[in-house]
């Protein structure tokens, strides 16, 4: 059966896992197979955010584009919020236009991303990647629609495991992200903490992947 990896930045091409490789506008390399594509907030380039859009719109039209992202707001950098806020609302409306997911790079900003959420009329899935923070907010995040996706801080940070095994099986997905574990890794430990078994969990990540991406994880 088939391991599904939400979010990396590296292709594998390895047998039986379908990975979902963050591409840049700006870097983009054809022969992957399937992708997310966006601005990342930390690579905000005023000059080029036209130029960017347009490449991230034409992609979107693209049946191995999956998702736009990594897209969203993060206060612990330089580049002022409401750029930020700008760029990541364009990409949420692109989103919505080609009815493709957000993939969510979310630091220090969950209640601004939950009222542009609210604010937009944003109805296509947003998953927020690298889940790593307290059992309170992954609630609020699930009862405001979004999923949540557990990898690098699944692995380093044994206290997440009292948050991972709340979040309804419908809601989750598992990522490798830039970590050197292969997403295996992830599938075992999400297992463990489940009290279930692997192939359960990519039967439940299947369901999830097909309610998402609109698609068959077996068909991609």
């Amino acid at each position: 059966m088939q391991y599904f990896n939400f979010h990396t930045h590296q292709y594998t091409n390895t047998d039986l896992v379908t990975e979902l490789v963050n591409q840049y506008p700006q870097e983009f390399d054809a022969g992957i197979p399937f992708y997310s594509i966006g601005i990342h907030p930390w690579y905000i380039n005023e000059a080029r955010i036209k130029s960017d859009l347009v490449i991230i719109e034409s992609k979107l039209k693209e049946n191995n584009c999956l998702a736009i992202g990594e897209s969203g707001l993060d206060k612990r950098i330089e580049i002022p919020m409401d750029l930020q806020q700008q760029v990541f609302e364009n990409q949420l409306l692109l989103a919505q236009k080609y009815n493709k997911p957000v993939v969510i790079h979310c630091v220090a900003a969950f209640q601004e991303v939950i009222d542009t959420k609210k604010r937009l009329k944003i109805t296509v899935p947003m998953i927020i990647h690298g889940f790593s923070k307290s059992l309170q907010l992954a609630k609020q995040l699930v009862d405001n629609g979004f999923y949540l996706s557990f990898g690098k801080y699944l692995l380093r940070n044994p206290e997440l495991e009292t948050v991972f095994i709340t979040i309804p099986n419908d809601r989750f997905f598992l990522e490798t992200d830039t970590i050197e574990e292969i997403i295996e890794d992830v599938y075992a430990l999400a297992a463990k903490y489940k009290k279930t078994t692997v192939i359960e969990i990519q039967q439940l990540i299947s369901t999830n992947f097909q309610t998402v991406f609109k698609t068959s994880l077996e068909t991609t």
